[in-house]
């Protein structure tokens, strides 16, 4: 009866132990996923937009905004975030006359400032961002933002990218993320939540 004391004993104090070790650890995990998220977008980069305007860090001071990475040979991913923001645009009307939108290209090489002016034109919101692409380098390590280019058949590229909507307040700093075809409700949630606090 005593050994087996001892082992109860010392099975509760493993559990102890463990449990202590995974607060620890999720405390550690949250602390620096908050300490990344904080400086997200914090970089020296110097786009332009399909105007001719610079765009830096400090474009986004002033106002909410939604940001998107992309390009203008997308087959699906961005067509359908376009598609979303614009429909987010319509159903939040009045609400949103203050929140900016921009999509900002990970394929500079193809999508000068012509090819994504009339890329976005038809969503009357979003403006078109390009620069050079030691720039666009800049501003997707910023923004912790994976792009690569994919090689196809006949020489040709495609990109594969982020496909998350960034939510930034109107100091510019980030507010959370919109995902691929997330439920409109729960989008429309968060974008109403990101006005709110503006």
């Amino acid at each position: 009866m005593a050994a087996l004391a001892r082992i109860r004993t010392g099975l509760w104090a493993l559990v102890a132990v463990v449990a202590v070790a995974a607060a620890g650890f999720y405390a550690y995990t949250s602390m620096t996923s908050s300490a990344e998220a904080a400086g997200l977008g914090h970089g020296d980069y110097q786009l332009h937009t399909v105007g001719g305007e610079a765009f830096t860090r400090d474009s986004f001071n002033g106002h909410p905004s939604v940001l998107f990475f992309g390009f203008t040979h997308c087959p699906e991913v961005c067509p359908t975030s376009l598609a979303e923001i614009a429909s987010w645009y319509e159903t939040l009307g009045d609400e949103a006359k203050n929140l900016n939108a921009y999509f900002v290209t990970v394929d500079p090489e193809r999508d000068t400032a012509a090819v994504l002016s009339d890329y976005v034109a038809w969503t009357g919101k979003v403006t078109g961002v390009t620069g050079d692409p030691a720039e666009i380098e800049k501003a997707t390590k910023a923004w912790a933002v994976y792009a690569a280019k994919v090689p196809l058949d006949g020489g040709d590229y495609t990109m594969d990218h982020t496909a998350s909507v960034f939510l930034l307040d109107n100091k510019g700093e980030f507010s959370g993320t919109i995902a691929y075809r997330e439920d409109n409700a729960t989008a429309l949630g968060k974008l109403r939540n990101l006005l709110a606090k503006s």
